[in-house]
This record gives structure tokens, sequence and C-alpha cells, in this order.
């Protein structure tokens, strides 16, 4: 058996990146699969792409509805933004096009999801020291006053 060479692959042709920190920040595997496909459909000098979610969804295994609330998802996470598009048809009427998204830095929407955090931290120590606070309050003994000679 001889040994076989595999052609060799453009890294910049035939490959994209991903961040390693798209798996730090808590994001579903449907939200991944998305933004994977984004990131191989974006243009690497505007990182913009337009992809419709029927495409989108036919190259993840989705359907379109799935791929909407994945995409609104992304958008609330600060990985992408959206823009609605406009066509021509060939009759001249303007039609809806698909969405134009834009990959934001990965960093804005880090630094967002640790504000996130420490926002939910927060809350999650002030609920707990309220608490405290109530549970402290019931301990005591409750005073009771009686009304005497009062008639209505």
């Amino acid at each position: 058996m001889m040994f076989q060479r595999w052609p060799k692959r453009d890294p910049e042709r035939d490959f994209f990146m991903v961040p390693n920190e798209v798996f730090c920040l808590g994001l579903n595997y449907g939200e991944i699969a998305v933004y994977t496909y984004l990131l191989r459909c974006e243009d690497r000098e505007t990182y913009q792409c337009y992809p419709s979610y029927r495409t989108i969804g036919k190259s993840v295994g989705m359907c379109e509805n799935t791929v909407r609330k994945n995409t609104l998802s992304l958008e609330e996470k600060g990985l992408i933004c959206t823009e609605p598009t406009m066509i021509t048809t060939k009759d001249g009427r303007p039609r809806n096009g698909s969405l134009l998204y834009t990959i934001r830095p990965i960093q804005e929407a880090l630094n967002s999801y640790y504000q996130r955090q420490l926002a939910q931290a927060e809350e999650a120590a002030a609920k707990a020291r309220a608490a405290k606070q109530l549970a402290k309050l019931n301990d005591r003994k409750p005073i009771h006053i009686e009304n005497e000679g009062v008639s209505a």
C-alpha cells in the first residue's frame, strides 16, 4: 500500500476562524451553529454577510423560526447586528430582502457578557442579604397588643 498525499488546502480560502471566546459566552448549540455559519459567510474586509433564514437553516439543520430565534438571541448578546435590506424585482417593485448581518468584535460581546454576569451576581447577593435580614426579623418574638374595653 502506497502513501497517498492529500492536496494542500489554502488556510485563507478553505477555512474560517472561530474565536475561542464564543465557548465562554454561554451560547446554546443553535446559537453557536448560526454564529459559525455567519462567520463562514462573512466578507473578511467588511465583516458583513446576508444569507436568508432559509439558507442558514438548510446549512445548519434548523427550521427558519429556530434560526430567527437564535439570530435574535445573538443580536441581544452583542455578537451580531442586523439590518433589513430592500431588493427591486424585475418589474420594478421594491421588496424586503434578506437581513444584512454584521459580525461585531468578540471582545465587546465578552465584556457585555461579563457585565451581565456581574449584575446577576450582585442581584443574587442583594437577595441573599434581604432574605437574611427577613429571617432575622422573623426570629424576634411578636408583640401582641390587646384592645381592652374598646367597643365598636
